[in-house]
């Protein structure tokens, strides 16, 4: 791995109250339990997505960025790919945002981050180029990935972590307990969401200084 590049590590997330900060971080805006931020952005085929297109949808919001182990780690086992597939295809609206700025090394412009999906075979409804990092520090969006979950009635009831071993190591996804799934699951059952707030874990969202 290497040491330069810049990382935030969560420990193992226990349960929290469902008011707490989405983010568990100062100055985060978004809070489960209370309506998401109102977003526009475009995608990397330059099509509008507006948070509001999706009322009446479940929504997930994938902090992403091609150049992080810690995203390699679940594309590179297919467990990012695998959890898009099965909720898109029950009518989960799957979001990436990449909020790296272009300045950045790990910067990818847009045709260069759809090729890099595409190569992955990622099945988000659309990845969101967020440059400016408006969306991200809206969200409180800390690590990639960093993850959030938003009803059909644009209420936040999941953040944090995609898993609850907070490692770059693929062998570890088999035991960890994947708290997206777990989340959706219980959401898309009518029931509470019973881990609303994790720790996330990954390396640190490159926003624009």
């Amino acid at each position: 791995m290497n040491r330069r590049r810049s990382m935030l590590l969560g420990a193992a997330a226990a349960p929290f109250s469902p008011l707490l900060t989405a983010a568990w971080a100062q100055g985060a805006v978004a809070t489960v339990g209370a309506p998401a931020p109102a977003f526009s952005a475009t995608d990397t085929a330059g099509k509008t997505h507006r948070l509001a297109d999706y009322a009446g949808k479940y929504v997930v919001l994938e902090w992403v960025n091609p150049g992080c182990p810690f995203v390699q780690k679940h594309y590179g086992a297919a467990n990012m790919q695998g959890l898009q597939k099965t909720y898109t295809g029950k009518g989960v609206v799957w979001l990436a945002v990449n909020s790296t700025e272009s300045s950045h090394p790990d910067h990818l412009p847009p045709a260069q981050l759809a090729a890099w999906m595409a190569k992955e075979k990622a099945a988000a409804s659309a990845t969101l180029m967020d440059e400016s990092g408006t969306i991200g520090k809206a969200y409180g969006a800390r690590t990639t990935p960093h993850m959030y979950i938003i009803n059909p009635k644009g209420v936040l009831v999941y953040a944090g972590g995609i898993d609850s071993i907070p490692s770059a190591n693929p062998q570890d996804i088999k035991t960890a307990t994947n708290y997206v799934r777990q989340s959706l699951d219980e959401a898309l059952a009518g029931k509470p969401v019973s881990m609303a707030v994790t720790r996330p874990y990954g390396c640190s969202v490159k926003y624009k200084a």
